[in-house]
């Protein structure tokens, strides 16, 4: 079989996913608008009580959405990155340290901006971020924890200084946790609760996919050196997928 039709499955899959998604989230219903809340009912997190709130505001609606296109645009580059590994197509020698690069750069990104009001760009202090009760903020932080984790153990396993099969293990199971985390992931009272949990949920559903097909890549003993490729080729096209979907997020 030639190693092209692989590639095209994963495009033909990318696509019809899109499609669905702009279909069914082009825009939120009716009585998510913002215009249709009153004030007192919106998220009133990352400080800004009193002010009639953040989320759902054309600035933090415009923050948000820079944020998620950002890490989009980060997995879209390890996953072609990686799907060219998948493939076998000829490539440079740094090539195989784009995730670990892009994941270590996304990390350190979202720890310190992805929430505006939070530590250490925001008023909150350090106890206030991590030790309030504002889940969105902790979650974001979480997940700039876990890039930051796969960054570092990729960057070992990649640059030989570890290479048992084991350290397969931090990429595999911290993609799956933080994939399992977004369909739980709070946006508070945003006026697009719905459009956003929607979103998310696919996110999450691809990531598990991701992680899974990792894991047979990794691990499945006795394993054909074809089946090893065709998973290679779906974590590389699952991350592709979770990166394109983070480009077209919109709240």
């Amino acid at each position: 079989m030639k190693w092209g039709n692989p590639l095209l499955s994963v495009l033909l899959l990318v696509g019809v996913l899109l499609a669905w998604h702009a279909a069914v989230c082009a825009e939120p219903a009716p009585e998510y608008q913002q215009a249709s809340l009153p004030t007192d009912t919106k998220h009133k997190a990352h400080g800004m009580e009193g002010s009639g709130g953040w989320e759902g505001s054309a600035e933090g609606i415009a923050y948000s959405e820079f944020n998620h296109h950002v890490t989009g645009l980060s997995d879209l580059l390890f996953g072609l990155a990686e799907l060219a590994n998948a493939l076998q197509y000829p490539q440079l020698v740094w090539a195989r340290f784009v995730l670990p690069g892009a994941l270590g750069i996304t990390g350190v990104y979202l720890f310190v901006w992805s929430d505006h009001d939070a530590w250490p760009i925001g008023s909150l202090s350090f106890a206030e971020t991590f030790g309030g009760d504002d889940l969105e903020i902790i979650e974001h932080k979480l997940y700039s924890l876990l890039a930051l984790a796969i960054s570092m153990c990729e960057t070992l396993r990649r640059t030989g200084r570890v290479r048992h099969p084991v350290w397969a293990a931090p990429l595999v199971f911290l993609v799956l946790i933080g994939s399992l985390l977004l369909f739980v992931h709070s946006h508070g009272n945003h006026p697009a609760t719905v459009k956003i949990e929607l979103h998310h949920a696919l996110l999450g559903t691809v990531g598990v996919c991701a992680a899974l097909s990792k894991a047979v890549a990794s691990w499945m003993p006795g394993a054909s050196q074809q089946l090893v490729k065709w998973a290679e080729v779906a974590w590389a096209g699952s991350v592709i997928l979770f990166g394109l979907l983070l480009l077209v997020y919109s709240e």
